[in-house]
């Protein structure tokens, strides 16, 4: 999976989802959450139902993919954004 290009966090599930010999379901998402202590959530792959355009299905929520964290593949992370990058909402 690696590349030189700037991938988003929508590129890389996509990646994980489609890539053939991958599976989105090994896949852990550490996603922002405010209202937790320690400030995220981690979402396993077989946890999100659907990939959105801008959004992400798990449980009975859409999430924006501007919140994810990081995400682990393998054991291996694949994905993180830095402090600087993540949107505020206020």
């Amino acid at each position: 999976m690696a590349r030189k290009t700037k991938r988003t966090a929508r590129d890389v599930l996509y990646e994980l989802k489609w890539r053939k010999g991958m599976s989105l379901s090994r896949a852990e998402i550490w996603y922002a959450d405010r209202a937790r202590a320690e400030e995220y959530k981690i979402i396993k792959g077989d946890e999100i139902a659907e990939l959105g355009r801008g959004y992400f299905a798990s449980g009975d929520s859409l999430l924006p993919y501007y919140k994810i964290l990081r995400i682990i593949y393998g054991g291996e992370i694949v994905f993180e954004r830095k402090e600087n990058e993540q949107k505020t909402t206020k």
